[in-house]
């Protein structure tokens, strides 16, 4: 036992000092399923299509008069020139009226004019201030770059994933910090800064996360308090807790030691570590009490729960390290990044909840007081309250006129929420903007405006036009481009279409004075060579340097899974239909095409990840449990839970995401500890001769008052969450909630009603 407190002691210096140093931050890429033909090919042309990826859009808003403006165009620049100063920016690709690649062209009598939509010469004064305006309408920079109401104008920041410099990844914390105190600083009361993109959208999340940590601490106080009730023993109620933050200390220490950083996706791992060894603390907790109001000396009252419930325990932390596991077949870099710091914390649970609180406990012992307590409400027949009431009854659902109603009840209930989950339970995000924030939130606010006054969304699908060198210039590739704009362009969820394909016809009528019949793409490679290289003065973006790629683009109105699926759908069938060895259309880049992509792989993967979840669990179970008819019954409450879980998600409007994807599978994992807890002892009794009724009600008293507290204090700490004003941990909150409490009752009401059919023995049968 010394050397077991001395390791201890050691770790947590070690592991503690580590915890100090973990970084919160995010990645772009490891948002996306890396695999998938989608993302293999906008990886595979990234550097030709730089800006459709991970980018910023800023925008200036004058509210009390336009952009022609000397001292608006003044915080422009000062925006611009800070942003594009800031490490991590591709520069080469930004875009705004103040950057030279933003430029006019127009054909006159002696041929081709043009330069930057600034003028070199520009000084504030009013004819300066004149020429910019002459310039911004000759470049037809309305709802791309100027608002359709000429009240402001965008910044176009695209992103790189590491800086050159340093070669480390973008800090989105730092860079979220830069944009609060070094942009945003710029605004007054008359000019208003937005700022939507995926950086900006993670660094809201990591400035919301010190929330998170309030919440999270005022759960785990909520915790405590409810387990000091159940004992009224303040020395155990610490051990206990103080057990559980220890297990969350090693876990943070050893994502440092090992390289990870916690994400604004993976902050609530450390609160669901906490809870599981609350779990198995309270059980190891309620047998030493036991014992030792019985008369048992704390060292031998340890010994026997020790060996009590270690297999037990272990076969639940095992069960829970595999349902999480199974996560990492996932081909998303941050759910097998969950995936393996939650079976991480799992593992480190096995020493500090298995074997730690009963050797701290046979140390400092639980109070006498509090232990003759836990033999008087461990009783179901020695209450006369309401507690004692409701514990008996709960120990008479093995009988036959109990096991039938709430068997056939949970049945019917099961069958009905999986026909609501399987009819109306979607993929992706219901709703516009970041679900993961309120919708009132800063930034869904942003996204609003910039929606509203700009035809360019930040929701972009890009279908990437592949073919060999200068390819793109003939006349076919860009008959079958300008096809495929127009095709996108009749969905009602697309906003505007981009490409060159469309732009070359426009080009090719100002070049003959403006005369519509000429409206159209040259047959001619030489005439299309110059039209499409004048096209691409003013738009570089759509076209390669070694015209080999040139993308079309679509502005949807919003990126919910609907949208998506039907844009990509669309885009699919003209690519399979339109494209040939000369020519590839090839799906998708910009941030929906990736969203697209994503939503594919979650949808396939949510039904994967919950068979191998259900198949380790089963596995698990069996050996656990030797009896098949015993796995059955410990299956059939979590099935049904999850079940409810997805219908209660259709009532909430929440999507299967990369964000929501592990709640199913999180809940599994903590919820099948209930069932084995409870089938462990009641097998165990009945082995020993017991009645059905008797062994259940043993195991009622021994485990089954723990798995009623630990469902309660949980469900009661992460409802809090609901408060939260990070809508994704809010959402979090409720769901796991539900499941916690509904796999507490699940267990306690339809384990003794499923072994009424299953698990009766002979001794019941007379």
């Amino acid at each position: 036992r010394p050397l077991v407190l001395l390791l201890v002691a050691l770790v947590t210096l070690v592991l503690g000092y580590q915890a100090t140093r973990l970084e919160i931050n995010a990645n772009f890429e490891d948002m996306i399923p890396q695999s998938h033909p989608f993302i293999k090919n906008f990886f595979a042309y990234r550097d030709s299509i730089s800006g459709l990826g991970n980018s910023l859009r800023i925008v200036v808003e004058n509210r009390d008069g336009d952009i022609f403006d000397k001292d608006y165009l003044e915080v422009v620049r000062q925006v611009n020139d800070r942003i594009y100063l800031q490490p991590g920016i591709d520069r080469a690709w930004m875009k705004s009226v103040w950057t030279p690649a933003t430029r006019w062209t127009e054909i006159t009598e002696e041929g081709y004019r043009g330069g930057p939509v600034m003028p070199f010469d520009y000084n504030g004064s009013p004819e300066s201030v004149t020429q910019f305006r002459v310039n911004v309408l000759r470049a037809g920079l309305i709802g791309r770059l100027v608002g359709s109401d000429y009240k402001s104008s965008m910044i176009v920041v695209p992103l790189l994933e590491r800086i050159p410099e340093t070669g480390e990844p973008i800090d989105y914390a730092a860079l979220s910090d830069f944009l609060e105190h070094e942009v945003r600083s710029l605004q007054t009361d008359k000019y208003r800064i937005h700022v939507i993109g995926f950086a900006k959208l993670v660094g809201d999340m990591i400035d919301g996360i010190r929330s998170v940590l309030i919440f999270m601490a005022f759960s785990a106080l909520i915790a405590t308090l409810i387990i000091y009730v159940y004992t009224r023993d303040a020395r155990s109620t610490l051990l206990l807790v103080g057990a559980a933050v220890l297990g969350v200390l090693w876990l943070l220490g050893m994502l440092q030691l090992t390289g990870y950083v916690l994400t604004p996706y993976s902050v609530l791992v450390p609160f669901l570590v906490f809870a599981i060894g609350l779990s198995h603390g309270a059980q190891k907790m309620n047998g030493i009490m036991q014992d030792v109001g019985r008369g048992t000396h704390r060292y031998v009252a340890a010994r026997y729960t020790f060996r009590r419930l270690f297999v037990a325990g272990l076969t639940a932390l095992l069960t829970n390290a595999f349902a999480f596991a199974v996560m990492l077949l996932i081909d998303i870099p941050a759910i097998r990044d969950l995936a393996i710091t939650t079976t991480m914390g799992v593992l480190i649970l096995i020493f500090t909840k298995l074997i730690l609180i009963p050797v701290a406990l046979s140390y400092i012992g639980v109070g006498e007081k509090a232990a003759r307590r836990s033999l008087e409400t461990g009783s179901a027949t020695g209450e006369n309250g309401l507690l004692g009431r409701v514990w008996a009854m709960i120990g008479r659902c093995s009988e036959r006129r109990y096991a039938i109603p709430l068997v056939v009840a949970s049945i019917a209930l099961g069958i009905g929420s999986f026909a609501i989950s399987h009819a109306y339970l979607q993929i992706g995000d219901l709703d516009a903007g970041a679900p993961e924030l309120r919708p009132d939130s800063r930034y869904n606010q942003d996204v609003a405006y910039i929606n509203a006054h700009y035809r360019i969304s930040g929701d972009q699908f890009a279908v990437m036009t592949v073919t060999g060198p200068e390819g793109i210039r003939d006349y076919e590739t860009l008959v079958e481009q300008d096809r495929l704009a127009w095709t996108l362009q009749q969905l009602p969820e697309v906003i505007a279409v981009e490409s060159l394909g469309s732009s070359v016809p426009l080009i090719t009528m100002g070049t003959n004075e403006g005369n519509p019949k000429w409206m159209d793409i040259p047959r001619s490679r030489q005439v299309a060579s110059l039209t499409v290289n004048t096209a691409t003065t003013n738009a570089p973006e759509l076209l390669s340097g070694d015209a080999t790629v040139a993308p079309v683009v679509a502005y949807l109105r919003d990126h919910k899974a609907e949208t998506l699926a039907r844009v990509a759908r669309v885009a699919q069938d003209f690519a399979d239909e339109r494209g040939s060895e000369q020519r590839q259309f090839l799906l998708a880049a910009g941030s929906s095409g990736i969203d697209a992509a994503t939503n594919e792989v979650v949808a396939v993967a949510n039904y994967r990840m919950l068979a191998l979840v259900y198949a380790s669990v089963i596995a698990l179970c069996y050996i656990t449990f030797r009896n098949w008819r015993a796995v059955i019954v410990a299956l059939v409450p979590l099935a049904i839970t999850s079940f409810l879980c997805e219908a209660l998600m259709v009532v909430l409007g929440i999507g299967i995401k990369v964000s929501s994807l592990p709640v199913t599978a999180l809940g599994v994992g903590c919820g099948v500890d209930y069932a084995l807890y409870l089938v462990t002892v009641q097998l165990a009794a009945q082995r020993s001769g017991r009645s059905l009724g008797d062994a259940y009600r043993d195991a009622l008293n021994f485990t089954g008052r723990v798995v009623c507290l630990i469902g309660i204090t949980m469900g009661a700490s992460v409802i809090t969450w609901a408060w939260s004003p990070i809508k994704f941990q809010a959402d979090m909150g409720i769901l796991l909630a539900f499941m916690f409490v509904w796999n507490m009752v699940g267990a306690l009401l339809l384990i003794p009603a499923l072994s009424h059919f299953l698990l009766r023995t002979q001794r019941d049968a007379r």
